[in-house]
């Protein structure tokens, strides 16, 4: 039988996060061996996600990240049981590190593969799980590009945005984090008016058109005062048309048009938590 050092030990804790007994137990029952070691504790981490794949896992980190550039910025939600463990220095780190790695990709699919700590994303999820005990995932990975990208990431790491727009002027940066602290807290849910599916439009109308018809209003008149009512929902609804947040005076188009002439909010991404 191999000798298991302490140094053995330590070595394995800092290639996989898992805990000194754990750590010890795997080389233990590897004899030794490295590569085995750590296949275990992957294995340990299968066992453990598929005895918890039914749990809920609505805690977490949220975490935007553009490039240099500010021409693009994804945000990911990593996602846990708890938020004991989402508020750990620990898991936020992992959480910030595997924003700043889907920043070069364009989808989740090839962000889950990619190479992380000598494994995929994936395997890392696998892994943290049986280092954790709790179910770890990737809830959500959103991409924004375009000709200046902005974000802001919520106290708590619990709501992250990113917003575009259409130059890089002036002011442009601060412009583009307001506007996305303006998508975390008032959750639009489209930028614009043509944003709007059409299914959810319809359905207000008939809203409005039944809370019409219950306060006595005349058939004839009942569309177009739905209509009108169509478009308050598009006001506090639409993130362009929203009342700015800083200064309820003017809207959000107004604020950027503050800033320069010619801006305009071209899109925006909201990531929350649960």
């Amino acid at each position: 039988m191999a000798t298991i050092t302490a140094a053995d030990v330590n070595k394995l804790r800092q290639v996989t996060g898992a805990g000194m007994m754990d750590c010890k137990k795997a080389l233990v029952e590897a004899d030794g061996d490295f590569d085995l070691a750590i296949e275990n504790l992957r294995k340990k981490g299968q066992k453990v996600a598929a005895n918890r794949a039914d749990r809920d896992s609505t805690e977490g980190a949220v975490i935007a990240v553009v490039n240099d550039a500010k021409t693009a910025g994804v945000v990911i939600s990593l996602n846990c049981e708890t938020d004991f463990v989402g508020k750990n220095e620990s898991f936020v780190k992992l959480a910030q590190d595997l924003a700043a790695l889907a920043l070069n990709y364009t989808n989740k699919e090839d962000f889950m593969n990619a190479s992380f700590d000598g494994m995929t994303v994936a395997e890392k999820l696998i892994e943290q799980t049986g280092v954790i005990g709790e179910k770890i995932e990737i809830a959500s990975f959103e991409r924004l590009e375009g000709t200046f990208v902005g974000s802001y990431i919520h106290a708590g790491n619990k709501i992250a945005t990113l917003t575009s727009l259409s130059a890089n002027v002036p002011g442009a940066e601060e412009a583009a984090r307001n506007v996305s602290m303006q998508a975390a807290a008032m959750s639009p849910i489209a930028l614009n008016e043509a944003g709007v599916d059409q299914a959810i439009i319809e359905k207000e109308i008939e809203i409005a058109k039944d809370l019409l018809r219950q306060e006595g209003k005349p058939e004839a008149m009942i569309d177009n005062i739905a209509k009108g009512k169509l478009g308050r929902f598009f006001k506090d609804n639409t993130l362009v048309n929203q009342d700015y947040i800083k200064d309820s005076s003017m809207s959000v188009t107004a604020y950027v048009k503050s800033v320069d002439a010619n801006l305009t909010v071209t899109g925006f991404k909201r990531v929350a938590l649960g």
